[in-house]
């Protein structure tokens, strides 16, 4: 069994994915866009170009993603995309990019569990926990 994040955009979701798979060393093994399947006749125009389904592959990992229907997209809430790293300077990269146009939660800092941990929303609306554990 596996556990795959899936992640909804307002029509952003292919500018996101190419972010993260730079920001992460990542690559987008497939993306979709409804315009592309068998029901493109029925999609309205202006979300033709708009993503049905991508995956971003990071090492053995991935993420999906799609553009929700405007009607049904709702800001993701009570849930965080968890980011364990195995550097502070790794986890400082990594957050300080996402937080650009975003907005910090929690800095990141040193805690009582972590190197470095910190919470934030990217700009395009993803929750993100940034976490490097002590080192040895």
């Amino acid at each position: 069994m596996k556990f795959t994040p899936y992640l909804n955009f307002n029509g952003t979701c292919a500018e996101a994915f190419r972010f993260y798979a730079e920001l992460l060393g990542g690559e987008i093994v497939e993306s979709t866009t409804f315009g592309e399947t068998p029901a493109a006749a029925h999609v309205p125009a202006d979300f033709q170009d708009r993503v049905m389904h991508a995956v971003l592959a990071v090492g053995d990992q991935t993420i999906f993603g799609s553009d929700a229907p405007s009607a049904n997209y709702a800001k993701p809430q009570g849930a965080y995309v968890a980011l364990q790293v195995d550097s502070p300077a790794e986890a400082e990269r990594i957050y300080q990019a996402l937080a650009e146009g975003g907005t910090v939660e929690m800095p990141l800092a040193e805690t009582f569990w972590a190197a470095r941990f910190g919470m934030l929303v990217d700009r395009y609306g993803t929750p993100w926990m940034i976490n490097c554990p002590p080192q040895q």
